[in-house]
């Protein structure tokens, strides 16, 4: 999966948005959202991860099951699991 590419996606939240920060007090906010596919009975499932004061705006204003449009770009992720597989995954 190319990370350059710029990518927009239509969907629902699947659960609240969860609101951290970082150690130097850098806020991020990560959120399921699900995007149904034409001809499928399953949506397919993005986790999405918005940094800054974006990331405060969208767990003030963003709740389960709202519809929202995403554009960012894919980052495909790593980590080796507790029985040591390399394990990977995407997210927006």
């Amino acid at each position: 999966m190319n990370q350059n590419k710029s990518i927009l996606i239509c969907g629902r939240l699947g659960q609240n948005p969860d609101l951290r920060y970082t150690r130097k007090q850098e806020p991020v906010c990560t959120f399921s959202l699900a995007e149904n596919i034409e001809g499928s009975d399953k949506p397919k499932w993005h986790k999405v991860v918005v940094w800054g004061k974006q990331a405060e705006n969208c767990n003030l204003h963003l709740k389960k099951g709202l519809r929202v449009f995403v554009q960012g770009q894919n980052e495909r992720r790593e980590f080796e699991n507790l029985e040591g597989e390399v394990k990977q995954f995407t997210q927006l």
